[in-house]
């Protein structure tokens, strides 16, 4: 007798670290998921989904998932793990915890957890209200976005900028240090939108990548110099009186200071010979810029990881005031609207447990915090989940020397046995999204996605929420919000009483699967046409009022924690400074690397996330270097060469891949790649200082010097099998 399969629909919404925030529709037959694709209605996703998710639901069923709590059995960072009980495990976290809490105090416990889920309760903050709770040292996130967040909020505050939906009207479009057409891929047919109607695209990037080329017009400045040609940009719009004076007078805070040192140090000349960038192309493109009203800047990530990436996303930025385009529909500049979403913040971290004086350690700094910290005080356990350090943190080298710590232990929730969770002395089993709960923002759009539970949760995989739950069971945390459900958690995390959240409530979302902000209509929508900038001054502020005390991290990358902020003297106007590294800021290094390097996102992962996977693996490709043609020919490099890439701080091995997408003096290699799947068991990562930006402690992965050799590894022909079998030794004992 034949049964039909029973077949069921469930509305999803992706957990990725990306802007797109798909929304996402799970079939399921007999309780396994089979398929899983983009929500046709959703406006932003339109039923696709990135190259990343195509085997989203195969990815829940991957034989190598960890499903059972685990102990090491072996070495440290040997991989070797036998199975033991949830109870058996959580014992043993008591045990260490207490006795470390005891002997050292509870900041020699740390927790390390970013947006490998970015969901309201799984994602950035879980687990924040526990450690604080513990009295734990406070994890400070910058690893995407802080920089930015500081600079934008130093100049117009915390507003969500342009609407993305609302490019469709732009009509001079500046997509400045992105590659939208792999990291934002479901803004790329909003812009053709515009384009259709007579937009200009214009992408900023030393990189010819997907989007440059596809772009009309691409401009390549030498890594770190952004803030200089947006300071050139404004040398033309001032002195060729295209500045929107009333828009000035009566929005901006500052514009007489900001006058008097663009023209004073800033010449079209002398920013034309900082960027590389020749003087007619600036001048064209600031008139273009300034005169083609409804002009609007998107800011890349990218555009933070330097030196000066702080100065020069407040530069840019500013760019948006002098000229009133946030005037017009359109108009203006998009950071991340994720500042709109009502959440309640406090209540999700809880920074009112943290204690006066706790002290802060940068998820950046984490190698500089287990081998030498600067404080004197010894870090003796970190809880490592939703990240991955050994692949995506800097100074690998020096990572791994902390993690081999006998006297550290370390606690790993995972999805996979990744080359962080092999130095883990307690490895515990993590769920995949169609597996729980969630609600998603976005800090791409201005919509809400709610997650659907689709499946059940293999083995004994729990969501991060649960986790904690058991962890504030077994600490005997007293109190009902220790033990709330998930569904009471996105209840009690938004603020459903905004006038943001009109219309809009928990059972709409689970029904509808996702719900826009009241922020206006998309054709419409100026929300600073008339200023109101929520800055102090009411005003966008070439001239910040918010720099008395120094650099800041933004609340939310820090638990809410206002305490202990960085506090370095800010520059309170828009400014340039060389990368710490290069040609003119350490010429002595130069000769010895004379390369810089940029390590874009990978078209086919997701940060680390994928990289594990057969079919991801193909589809993005092995490790390439992108060289200037020219470089390579001085150095005897020939298409298709392995070449080795390395300083002082570590090296790794990738394929030439050899022609003119990159500017001569720099190389590209895409980020990504899991060490111990590499020939070396290093990634482009290795080379990476851990010095911060200038704003936000953002991270520096594009201002590092680097040489270039080839690498004798020829025996090697793209498309083999460059990585033995025996790479990854990992044993798992159930």
């Amino acid at each position: 007798m034949n049964i039909p399969a029973k077949k069921k629909q469930f509305l999803g919404a992706c957990p990725q670290d990306c802007p797109d925030t798909c929304a996402m529709v799970y079939d399921v037959e007999d309780g396994k998921l089979t398929k899983v694709t983009g929500n046709k209605e959703h406006p932003i996703t339109r039923g696709g989904l990135c190259v990343k998710l195509k085997d989203f639901a195969d990815h829940h069923y991957n034989p190598d998932r960890i499903l059972y709590p685990m102990r090491r059995v072996g070495e440290k960072g040997g991989g070797q793990f036998e199975r033991i009980t949830w109870d058996e495990a959580l014992a043993e976290i008591r045990s260490r915890w207490t006795d470390i809490i005891d002997e050292f105090g509870s900041e020699a416990i740390m927790p390390y957890n970013y947006l490998g889920h970015e969901g309201t309760i799984n994602g950035l903050f879980v687990g924040d209200a526990f450690f604080n709770k513990l009295g734990s040292t406070v994890a400070e996130k910058t690893f995407c976005a802080s920089g930015s967040s500081t600079a934008w909020l130093m100049t117009v505050g915390p507003s969500g900028g342009v609407d993305p939906e609302s490019f469709a009207h732009s009509k001079y479009i500046v997509l400045w240090g992105v590659n939208t057409m792999t990291t934002n891929l479901h803004h790329w047919p909003i812009i053709q939108e515009a384009r259709e109607k007579g937009a200009k695209v214009v992408v900023i990037d030393p990189v010819s990548t997907r989007t440059a080329k596809a772009a009309d017009l691409h401009i390549r400045p030498r890594p770190g110099t952004d803030a200089a040609l947006a300071l050139g940009m404004m040398n033309v719009i001032i002195s060729e009186g295209l500045v929107d004076d009333e828009y000035v007078a009566e929005h901006t805070h500052g514009y007489d200071e900001l006058k008097a040192r663009v023209l004073d140090e800033y010449s079209v000349d002398r920013c034309a010979g900082i960027t590389g960038v020749p003087a007619e192309i600036i001048r064209e493109f600031a008139r273009e810029y300034a005169t083609t009203k409804g002009q609007a800047i998107r800011l890349g990530v990218a555009l933070e990881r330097n030196h000066n990436g702080g100065q020069a996303i407040r530069a840019i930025t500013s760019l948006s005031g002098l000229v009133g385009a946030w005037r017009y529909p359109g108009g203006g500049v998009l950071e991340m609207p994720l500042w709109e979403f009502p959440l309640n913040y406090d209540h999700i971290c809880r920074p009112d447990y943290i204690k006066p004086g706790t002290r802060v350690v940068n998820l950046t700094r984490i190698g500089e915090a287990l081998t030498e910290p600067k404080d004197g005080k010894p870090l003796k356990s970190l809880m490592v989940y939703n990240a991955n350090p050994m692949s995506q943190a800097p100074e690998q080298n020096k990572i791994r020397e902390g993690l081999m710590r006998e006297d550290l232990f370390v606690v790993c929730s995972e999805l996979f046995i990744t080359d962080t969770a092999k130095y883990a002395d307690i490895l515990l089993p993590a769920c995949m999204q169609a597996e729980q709960e969630e609600l998603m923002f976005s800090w791409g759009h201005f919509y809400f996605t709610y997650n659907h539970k689709a499946i059940e949760a293999p083995g004994e995989t729990v969501p991060n929420t649960e986790l904690f739950r058991r962890l504030a069971k077994v600490m005997e945390f007293e109190g009902d919000d220790w033990q709330r459900s998930d569904t009471q958690m996105i209840k009690d995390y938004v603020n459903w009483d905004s006038h943001l959240m009109e219309g809009i409530t928990y059972d709409l979302l689970r029904e509808e699967g996702y719900a826009r902000l009241k922020i206006g209509d998309v054709a419409t929508r100026t929300p600073h046409a008339e200023g109101n900038f929520p800055t102090p001054t009411g005003k966008l502020e070439f001239l910040t009022t918010q720099a008395d005390d120094g650099n800041f991290v933004a609340p939310p990358w820090r638990s809410m924690y206002t305490e202990m902020q960085p506090g370095e003297a800010v520059d309170k106007l828009p400014s340039h400074s060389e990368p710490y590294e290069s040609t003119v800021s350490t010429p002595e290094l130069a000769k010895k690397y004379p390369f810089s390097i940029i390590s874009p996102k990978s078209h086919g992962f997701l940060n680390s996330q994928f990289a594990n996977e057969t079919t991801q693996q193909l589809r993005q490709g092995e490790q390439v270097v992108i060289m200037n043609e020219d470089d390579a020919r001085n150095l005897g490099i020939e298409e298709g060469q392995m070449v080795r890439v390395g300083n002082d701080r570590g090296e790794f091995v990738g394929r030439a891949k050899v022609g003119t997408d990159v500017i001569p003096g720099v190389i590209s290699a895409s980020l990504g790649y899991w060490p111990g799947l590499s020939l070396t068991g290093t990634a482009v990562n290795c080379v990476s200082s851990d010095r911060n930006a200038n704003l936000g402690m953002a991270p520096t992965y594009s201002d590092n010097l680097v040489g270039v050799s080839p690498a004798n590894l020829d025996n090697i022909s793209p498309g083999s099998d460059a990585i033995p079998a025996t790479t990854d030794k990992t044993v798992v004992r159930a």
